[in-house]
């Protein structure tokens, strides 16, 4: 079953829906990330990235478990990476290095991959092994 809902068997992550509107969403965060300031190269940037990019790898990584228990786990981790995600733009935003203009897309994203982890991982948890 796909994240979507659908019959149709999932070989790979790449057959997620969620993961690639979570690449979508490492894509948009890494273009508001060039626009911080160089002196937050090593803090907020790098901790910004590094919470995006978990999100996909933890949807993959856990697709990859080959357990219903597993990927639900990594679902979770996936979760709070986007949480974080989510708290590190908005911080953004209050330091005025971004503005809620140009964060618009993201948030959006970050909706759309919130309900749809929530959903797989409620599923997984509900269907036997």
């Amino acid at each position: 079953m796909d994240d979507a809902g659908n019959s149709n068997k999932v070989r790979s992550h790449r057959d997620l829906i969620v993961w690639g509107l979570a690449m979508d969403l490492t894509v948009e965060v890494y273009k508001l990330a060039k626009v911080l300031p160089k002196d937050e190269l090593y803090r907020l940037t790098a901790q910004v990235t590094r919470a995006v990019v978990s999100v996909p790898a933890n949807i993959a990584e856990g697709n990859g478990r080959g357990s219903r228990r597993e990927d639900a786990h990594f679902c979770s981790v996936a979760k709070g990476s986007l949480m974080e995600t989510e708290t590190l733009v908005m911080l953004m935003e209050r330091l005025s290095y971004v503005s809620s203009q140009q964060t618009r897309v993201v948030h959006e994203l970050i909706q759309r991959v919130s309900k749809m982890i929530t959903s797989l991982r409620a599923r997984l948890l509900d269907s036997p092994n």
